[in-house]
């Protein structure tokens, strides 16, 4: 619990941007009466956030998203505070698990906090009996919101959820950045291996995958992309990157990362492929991405080292980082994205959470973008606490830009 509490307090000093909104919430206390569910990663970064929303008069139920993420010390110091309730613990089963999200829902939240849709799906599904209590909720990844999406698609979805992984905010920062730093550094410090003049193959190019290319390449790894889409594969392209189908690039890899948020996409077709040594992670959501099931039933044998599994095929070796769960959070010294990224990200998460406070009862049920100006006032918050300044339009530019009356 004591180191717990030296990791949340390191994380706070570089979250400037929640800090502030804290202070506001602490004033005006826009979650006076009502309760919070939350799945995240519990690690010191979401205890700020958690914090901040106790901070704001919430009662707060919170745990894990994944199994492998949880920070125990961390989930064990956010249950000795005032109106903040743990059940997240690192290395849960399956049915431990859905026990500690049933556990959050028997508190009936009004708000609910997701990353990866978990408790949503929970309500929508063996605990329907929680729709009465529920506003609104907040979604924090790609995954999440793919899923959000299908059910509000079928008509499924009962309540109002705000798109926070959709906003410029979470793009250009949290998947760009934070997902190619934080994952990297989770497979060095994991493997102790040189990334430089590897073959580096990213499969997918969104922001997570595009962010990790670049990143790579800045360590000198010499980066393959794979992709389904022909636009970003196209962009892939012009950005320098060499792009080719997965089958093709079994044979060259030496590091493969998935960050597709799709299943299968590391399967039996690739794997006796691969030179020996090989080495598999996922920075996806979800441990689909890499077939492991396949590798556990079809290797001669099995090495467990810590946060690394190693499959004997024949004569060659395939490692596989975290299980093939997320890669920057659930190795062994995995911290996820760095602090300042998260401040951004969290930023969001607090005040859409508020928005939904406010506003939720208006909404129809579905997917909803950030308000924009929410997304706009975390960047303004976050140029405060740089030091910078920008421009402003003058009122002639603001004319030009919304009349079609001037022409050339």
């Amino acid at each position: 619990m004591e180191s717990g509490d030296l990791k949340i307090a390191w994380a706070r000093q570089y979250m400037p941007v929640l800090s502030s909104i804290r202070k506001r919430f602490v004033e005006e206390k826009p979650f006076s009466g009502m309760t919070i569910g939350m799945a995240l990663h519990v690690e010191a970064k979401t205890a700020v956030l958690v914090e901040t929303f106790a901070a704001g008069g919430a009662e707060v139920h919170i745990t894990g998203c994944n199994p492998l993420s949880t920070q125990d010390d961390v989930a064990m110091a956010l249950d000795t505070r005032e109106r903040i309730h743990s059940y997240a613990r690192r290395g849960a089963s399956v049915e431990e698990y859905y026990a500690a999200i049933d556990r959050v829902l028997d508190a009936h939240p009004a708000i609910t906090v997701d990353d990866g849709m978990d408790l949503i799906h929970r309500i929508h599904t063996e605990r329907q009996e929680v729709l009465d209590s529920v506003i609104g909720g907040c979604e924090e990844t790609t995954t999440g919101i793919h899923r959000l999406r299908a059910m509000a698609q079928e008509g499924a979805l009962r309540f109002p959820v705000i798109a926070v992984n959709d906003t410029p905010m979470k793009h250009f920062f949290d998947n760009v950045h934070g997902t190619g730093e934080s994952s990297l550094a989770s497979i060095m410090i994991t493997t102790n291996i040189l990334i430089a003049g590897k073959r580096f193959v990213v499969a997918g190019y969104g922001y997570c995958g595009r962010g990790l290319a670049q990143k790579a390449r800045s360590l000198g790894a010499r980066v393959i992309v794979t992709e389904v889409d022909p636009r970003r594969a196209l962009q892939a392209h012009m950005d320098g990157f060499d792009v080719m189908t997965m089958d093709d690039a079994a044979r060259l890899g030496d590091i493969f990362v998935t960050t597709t948020g799709n299943t299968s996409i590391l399967t039996e077709r690739h794997f006796p492929k691969m030179k020996d040594g090989a080495i598999l992670a996922n920075a996806g959501h979800f441990n689909v991405e890499i077939d492991v099931d396949w590798l556990e039933s079809h290797a001669d044998s099995v090495v467990h080292r810590d946060g690394v599994d190693t499959y004997v095929l024949g004569r060659k070796a395939v490692h596989v980082l975290a299980e093939g769960r997320l890669v920057n959070l659930a190795t062994p010294k995995g911290m996820g994205h760095p602090v300042e990224v998260m401040d951004l990200s969290f930023a969001v998460q607090a005040l859409s959470a508020e928005f939904i406070a406010k506003h939720g009862r208006e909404l129809a049920p579905g997917v909803h973008d950030v308000p924009s100006v929410i997304d706009e006032a975390v960047a303004r918050l976050k140029l405060d606490a740089l030091g910078l300044s920008i421009d402003r339009l003058t009122p002639e530019q603001e004319t030009y830009m919304s009349s079609w009356t001037i022409g050339t």
